[in-house]
């Protein structure tokens, strides 16, 4: 009962919910991302290199490399993938433009229907539909046929920056933990990157309102299936990857 009072209260002001987890999406879902990136790859990667026998200097500049890259192709790779999602959108709200303009009773219909399919009579649809059309006939159809709202909207600029920016500060964990233990460089690596692993996890959950048993255990196993995998590599070759 304590619990569940304090959940309440985190989560309601005077009465109204402050804010909804899906509020978050947009930019959690690239934060999340890019810390889980910048943590898994570089320290991967910096475990491969170390079970090859590499040298510190070699380690370290490997590491800041890792870093250096990985932000830039998570700034990229966001941009490019989210503003080709931006483009469709803009794509879809010029046919629906252009639709309310040539036959706006036909985009009443369709507009109705979808309330009826809500639940709604088809009488009280249909004045939904109406009235909503007298006030903003294509952010109607945008919302509710579409499915594009200011929650989900495309925004590359924002996914981008955030990526990188939570790419580098995954990647900074790892890289500190292979020079400052250069004799255990794996196992520093290893325990390092797994704990921030948790930390993220645990983070995420909280933010986005999910399970934190569920999200810590799902990004630490693949960290762990990760560094055994270039681990193994780096052992099996024997040289700096």
């Amino acid at each position: 009962m304590e619990q569940s009072a304090t959940m309440q209260d985190e989560d309601v002001i005077d009465g109204h919910h402050a804010v909804h987890y899906v509020n978050r999406v947009g930019w959690l879902r690239a934060a999340v991302l890019g810390a889980n990136d910048g943590i898994v790859s570089t320290a991967s990667l910096l475990t491969g290199i170390a079970a090859s026998g590499a040298a510190r200097d070699t380690i370290l500049l490997s590491g800041i490399a890792a870093l250096v890259a990985g932000a830039m192709s998570m700034a990229a790779g966001e941009y490019v993938s989210v503003s080709a999602q931006s483009d469709t959108e803009r794509a879809d709200l010029a046919k629906e433009k252009k639709a309310l303009a040539q036959q706006p009773h036909v985009e009443w219909q369709e507009l109705r229907d979808i309330y009826v399919d809500r639940g709604l009579t088809a009488e009280l649809a249909g004045q939904v539909a109406t009235q909503l059309m007298n006030v903003d006939a294509l952010a109607a159809h945008a919302r509710d046929e579409l499915g594009i709202s200011d929650i989900s909207t495309a925004r590359p600029v924002q996914a981008a920056l955030t990526s990188a920016a939570t790419f580098s500060v995954g990647a900074i964990a790892p890289v500190l933990a292979a020079v400052a233990s250069p004799g255990h460089a794996i196992a520093a690596v290893a325990l390092v990157s797994l704990l921030c692993l948790a930390v993220l996890g645990y983070v995420g959950a909280r933010l986005g309102g999910g399970g934190i048993a569920r999200a810590v255990a799902r990004v630490v196993f693949w960290g762990v299936f990760a560094m055994l995998a270039t681990s193994g590599v780096g052992k099996l070759f024997g040289a700096a990857i």
